[in-house]
């Protein structure tokens, strides 16, 4: 296929070279200037989407989202997929299909979860929102580029989902970090706690996969200094969009309201820059 991709940061990158490594024919575009091996560049947006099979974004916010759109949808071949892997608020995504729309495109928006490592691995997972006919075009992309994608609805589903799911792994988080923390204090040993935990009935990801302790369970960012894997500020711009969400439908949410209380705190102070499981230093 031509494949326009358009924002080339840490998630974009690995995610273009592997569609060039599988032979795409891949146009980037990123207002940095980065350039993909293997792929040709475009001087612009509205370059990258002209005369493409399928046009990928990754962009930073919604408002960015929209503004690209405006660029980009005009100058799509008609039958084109548009697929926005951006992380951004439901109102946004659901702009961006309409954009699409009445441009005579398909579109789906495909928020993945998988961090930068499953970016480059291949191993992301795709939540995707939009019709059976763009799913069906985008998914081809979605195998190459991860291991899993779940068509979890109409227009701006793949949002609703990835809001959802981070707001709980925020909570989960948090709890996990005070669970640790509370056993260190009553001289629990964190490997006691981990052997429990792990096969118990507190067990989850956060604890199983991505503890927040050194030396205990998988390799995680604990072992790493905190360097991140999901940056705290990147978790606070997640909880941050569930809270704006659940303003919207007027949906009671007072642990995601909490959690975004504390990583906003966590963020202003010794967070900014770290994993978002450093959060059990501030909770010691």
């Amino acid at each position: 296929m031509k494949i326009g991709f358009i924002g080339l940061g840490n998630m974009g990158a690995p995610m273009a070279a592997n569609l060039v490594k599988a032979g795409h024919e891949v146009t980037g575009f990123d207002v940095a200037g980065v350039q993909i091996e293997g792929a040709a560049t475009a001087a612009s947006a509205a370059e990258a989407a002209s005369g493409q099979d399928a046009v990928i974004t990754m962009l930073p916010n919604g408002e960015i989202l929209r503004a690209v759109y405006a660029e980009i949808a005009p100058a799509g071949d008609k039958g084109a997929v548009f697929i926005d892997c951006s992380t951004v608020d439901v109102d946004s995504a659901r702009a961006a299909h309409e954009m699409a729309a009445a441009n005579g495109l398909l579109s789906v928006d495909a928020p993945v979860s998988g961090g930068v490592g499953g970016a480059s691995a291949g191993t992301l997972t795709f939540m995707a929102g939009g019709s059976d006919e763009a799913f069906a075009r985008a998914a081809p992309l979605f195998e190459i580029m991860g291991q899993k994608a779940v068509h979890c609805g109409e227009a701006g589903a793949g949002q609703s989902a990835k809001i959802c799911n981070n707001m709980l792994l925020g909570i989960s988080m948090i709890g996990t970090c005070e669970a640790f923390a509370l056993a260190e204090k009553l001289g629990l040993s964190a490997q006691s706690l981990f052997d429990v935990v792990s096969t118990s009935s507190g067990s989850c990801w956060s604890v199983n996969v991505y503890c927040p302790v050194p030396g205990v369970g998988p390799q995680s960012p604990a072992d790493n200094g905190y360097r991140p894997g999901f940056a705290a500020e990147l978790m606070l711009k997640d909880l941050k969009l569930s809270q704006q969400a659940a303003q919207s439908v007027a949906a009671q949410t007072p642990m995601g309201a909490r959690a975004t209380e504390l990583y906003a705190e966590f963020v202003a102070g010794e967070g900014k820059g770290r994993d978002f499981s450093a959060m059990i230093e501030k909770l010691k």
